[in-house]
């Protein structure tokens, strides 16, 4: 398996515990425990998606650029997760920030999934796609003990 079908996988799990949250009202366990499952899956991908797919891929002057963006949206992305910790469950305001959440998730993964697989894809080699699936599986498995 590839790098590009590995992520998808993952971004596939982000879309559905997104939409998911969204249709939850209220402090209630349900919402409680798909955040915490949203959170733990985002920052999990993140970690394993940045050292296992953004780097290599700064070694590439076609890349870089991406990478750093990317990088900068998933900061900012951490940022819209805190705003909803920070906010109770139970207020308007909190389905508000989830909902700006979810476009800022979306439009990462669209853009990711668009563009720069297809940098991605011209970059690295198919020896490099299969050892970086590998080695994000790792990574991903090793944050996710960690939660």
């Amino acid at each position: 398996m590839k790098i590009f079908e590995v992520l998808r996988e993952d971004h596939d799990k982000q879309r559905s515990l997104l939409n998911i949250l969204a249709e939850t009202s209220g402090d209630t366990e349900v919402r409680r425990e798909y955040f915490q499952q949203l959170k733990d899956e985002l920052e999990s991908h993140a970690v394993a998606e940045e050292r296992h797919f953004y780097s290599p891929l700064m070694k590439s002057d076609s890349a870089i650029e991406l990478s750093r963006h990317g990088i900068a949206e998933h900061h900012e992305i951490d940022e819209l997760v805190e705003t909803l910790e920070n906010t109770d469950m139970s207020s308007p305001a909190w389905l508000t920030h989830l909902k700006t959440l979810k476009e800022k998730v979306e439009h990462h993964l669209a853009e990711e999934e668009k563009e720069f697989f297809q940098v991605a894809g011209k970059v690295l080699s198919e020896a490099d796609k299969d050892e970086l699936a590998r080695e994000y599986r790792k990574e991903i498995e090793k944050e996710k003990e960690k939660h």
